[in-house]
């Protein structure tokens, strides 16, 4: 079957799939094939649970499968498409250990060296490793928790500004640590923070132009681009839409923002495709060496049933068909991101809702995960976090509960 540029539209949503799907592109994976009407059921549950809009892209070998629904822009009404460029947030933590993991390979960092061994000032304890800060076994407190305690206020108060890494990193030691070194794994933006200062004190060389001459530029990633401390995106882009913590007040758009509360924690910009380019060639050995990417891949669980796992600045999810996915989740105001790609790269997947400090967007978006790798509608567990009455955390202020 061959099926090029054919638009359906279905309650609401827009359905593009360029599908080119012959036996030898069929061989590449023994996947099942992605299911558009799980990934739209998704897409349609996020926005009755608050997000404007909606997109998942899926490159599965010579398939790609474009679906998006709802608003890109609330003010004009300008329909979602898988084109968008976003905020990726925490995403970019991939981005940032990739320069990292280069410049171990170059013999210029020791992943179990003492990080103070390259910081312009020294963190609190000696015994913080490199590889502790790469997979969040530091224990350093993350200084969003007390910035982003409100959620609206705190962004508002931030917004516009910009800071120096080493602002930041002392926010977070003016506070106790979540653990001893190594203990456990306690998510903190505060390690990659540290990182990006770290790196740049190795190097003398900005992360801006780490991430362009290391990534954007070797895979051609024509759609990404890290602006901090510019406000603005540039070419088609979703707006961000941020939930208030009163959630009977309206959402906040937060598109315009320095992000420079995350710097090389979350700053990034992309869209889809480049996503799902980045990740594929990542696990497909184009960007860091064997032995690099061993150690970035070699996961730890991180939840109770063993679903989840974390590596070096790495995630991955395992799925109820048996399969492994690797890639990042992201947030960052007014965006979610899930971004993944099998252990082989040949199928790859990103979606993102436009709206955060929302957990039942956040839970129910991570469906089309199960919908685009394994064919199917998500499990029953995939359901508005808000009908447990339980609350939720997330990558921005990970130890503060909403509701």
């Amino acid at each position: 079957m061959y099926i090029k540029n054919a638009s359906v539209v279905l309650a609401g949503s827009a359905v593009l799939a360029t599908l080119a799907a012959s036996p030898a592109s069929a061989a590449t994976s023994s996947l099942p094939t992605p299911s558009v009407t799980s990934v739209l059921a998704v897409q349609k549950q996020a926005m009755a649970g608050g997000a404007p809009g909606a997109l998942t892209r899926i490159d599965a070998g010579s398939s790609t499968y474009r679906i998006s629904s709802g608003q890109a822009d609330t003010a004009t009404h300008a329909a979602m498409d898988t084109g968008r460029r976003f905020r990726v947030g925490s995403v970019s933590k991939t981005f940032t250990t990739v320069v990292l993991m280069q410049l171990v390979a170059e013999g210029r960092i020791d992943l179990d060296a003492p990080a103070n061994a390259y910081l312009p000032k020294p963190l609190p304890d000696d015994r913080i490793t490199v590889r502790h800060l790469l997979s969040h076994r530091s224990g350093l407190w993350d200084y969003t928790n007390e910035m982003f305690s409100s959620t609206v206020p705190g962004f508002e108060s931030v917004r516009n500004k910009v800071f120096t890494y080493q602002e930041l990193i002392d926010r977070s030691t003016a506070h106790q640590v979540n653990n001893e070194p190594g203990a456990a794994y306690s998510y903190s933006n505060t390690n990659f923070v540290v990182l990006g200062q770290l790196i740049e004190h190795v190097t003398g060389v900005p992360m801006a132009t780490h991430y362009q001459q290391r990534i954007f530029e070797p895979l051609d990633l024509k759609h990404t681009s890290y602006v901090h401390p510019q406000t603005t995106i540039s070419g088609s882009y979703a707006r961000g839409y941020l939930r208030q913590d009163d959630t009977t007040l309206p959402l906040v758009d937060s598109t315009e923002q320095t992000v420079s509360w995350a710097q090389s924690a979350g700053a990034i910009i992309s869209d889809a495709a480049d996503l799902n380019r980045f990740f594929s060639s990542l696990v497909s050995g184009r960007l860091v060496p064997k032995a690099q990417l061993q150690d970035m891949m070699r996961m730890v669980p991180v939840n109770a049933d063993g679903t989840q796992s974390y590596g070096l600045g790495l995630r991955s999810r395992k799925l109820s068909c048996g399969v492994t996915v690797y890639g990042h989740t992201g947030t960052v105001q007014g965006y979610y991101t899930y971004a993944f790609t099998t252990a082989d790269g040949k199928r790859s997947m990103t979606s993102m809702a436009n709206t955060s400090n929302n957990g039942s967007v956040n839970t129910v978006l991570g469906g089309t995960l199960e919908a685009a790798f394994c064919g199917t509608a998500p499990a029953k567990a995939d359901t508005f976090a808000s009908t447990t009455g339980e609350g939720f955390t997330e990558d921005i202020a990970p130890q503060v509960t909403r509701h």
